[in-house]
Order: structure tokens, then C-alpha cells, then sequence
């Protein structure tokens, strides 16, 4: 495989609310394919786009919420993401607080979005993997305080109802602006400066093809040939 291209960049919005979304997150994070590509992660409120939108959830879509859970398996086998494959008790729930934290978070000084990745990662594992209900407090702030530190975890909590609350509507916003209307959604960058959106795990070969990275023909990226 050939080396990535540095100055290659990606910006995923994300909400812990979507299974897809935590696909792209885990395959971006994960995948060799993606070493070297920098790769921002945007929390937004995705109820919040949708109803910009005008758009339905596709669980309150008949036949297609059956279809839906089936596809989430799907790509979570193909790719090796950790997932369960009952859907969480109550699904969808309302993540609004939940993001408003997560985006308090993304705030604070951290040039590599470390802490902003380490509390995604564990509420992605809490909601889609032990089915753990994320969008109440009592659950998502002693998960954050476990996994970051009373510290860096109870500023983000502490800011939530402010200055989290003000910047999920504006990355809400943009990624309305950027021409997002579910998750996952990607703007991509390529090393000729040519800029690109795209929605969906099944885009992700799109992607590699617009950014010049080589497809692996192994693995989950058999399934987008």
C-alpha cells in the first residue's frame, strides 16, 4: 500500500446517538489505510441537523427501520467494529445534553483532540456495546470523570449549559452549512486542494478515491468494490 498523502484531511461529524457515525469514527481512527491523514472530529446534535433538513430518522421509516438495523450489522462486521447486535433499549434516545458535553470537551486546550477522542471512544463503547443509556447525566458524567479525570472531565460538564450548549449549535450549523444531512458525513480534502462532501460508511471507497489513498482489496473494503 502506498503511503498516505499528508496534507490529505478529513472532517467527520459525529454524534454518539448514530451507529454509522461511530463506524466512520472507529474506520478512521483505526484503519491503516487513514495513518498519516488528518482527521478532525466535529460533535454536532443530529436531531438538530435533521430537523434543519426537513429529514426522517430511518427507524421511524417502515421497513427501512428493519433494513437499517440490519445494514448497521452489517458494516459493523465488515470493518471489525465493536458493536452489539440487539439496538439499545429505547433507541433513539436524546443526546442533546450528551453532546453539549462532548462539545464542551472539544474545547479545551487539546492540539490533538486527544481527550475529545478518548471520551468518543468511550461513549460510543457505553451506548453500542453495553447498551448503557449515554443521554442521561448520571451515566455520561461518571463515564467522562472515569475515563478523563475529575478535572478535565468536570470542566467539560461544568461548561456544558454554556459554552457547550453555544458550540453545538454552531457545529450544528456548519455541518448543515457543509451540506450534511444525516451521519456519518465527511468534507474531505485532497492534496489538490479539491474539497468534497460525503455521507455514509458505504462512501467511504469513495473517499480513498478522491483523496488518492489506495483501497485495500481485503477485508471491509471488499464489500465497496
Amino acid at each position: 500500500m502506498g503511503a498516505p498523502n499528508t496534507n490529505n484531511s478529513i472532517r467527520l461529524y459525529v454524534d454518539v446517538v448514530s451507529p454509522f457515525a461511530y463506524q466512520a469514527f472507529h474506520i478512521l481512527r483505526h484503519d491503516p489505510v487513514f495513518k498519516g491523514v488528518k482527521v478532525e472530529y466535529i460533535p454536532i446534535f443530529l436531531g438538530g441537523l435533521m430537523h434543519a433538513c426537513g429529514n426522517t430518522a430511518p427507524i421511524q421509516i417502515k421497513n427501512k427501520d428493519k433494513w437499517i438495523g440490519q445494514e448497521r450489522i452489517r458494516w459493523a462486521r465488515a470493518f471489525g467494529v465493536p458493536m452489539a447486535d440487539a439496538i439499545p433499549a429505547g433507541f433513539p434516545p436524546n443526546t442533546l445534553h450528551t453532546m453539549r458535553a462532548v462539545c464542551a470537551l472539544s474545547l479545551l486546550p487539546d492540539p490533538d483532540q486527544d481527550k475529545l477522542v478518548r471520551g468518543l471512544e468511550a461513549l460510543y463503547k457505553a451506548m453500542w456495546t453495553d447498551h448503557a443509556d449515554v443521554a442521561k447525566p448520571e451515566v455520561f458524567g461518571p463515564l467522562l470523570v472515569e475515563v478523563l479525570g475529575e478535572e478535565v472531565a468536570g470542566k467539560a460538564l461544568a461548561n456544558a449549559s454554556t459554552i457547550g450548549k453555544q458550540a453545538l449549535k454552531a457545529n450544528t450549523d456548519q455541518a448543515f452549512a457543509d451540506g450534511a444531512f444525516g451521519l456519518p458525513y465527511m468534507v474531505c480534502t485532497n492534496a489538490a486542494g479539491q474539497t468534497e462532501g460525503f455521507w455514509g460508511v458505504d462512501h467511504m471507497g469513495q473517499v480513498l478515491r478522491f483523496m488518492g489513498l489506495e483501497r485495500p482489496l481485503e477485508g471491509g473494503w471488499k464489500a465497496l468494490l
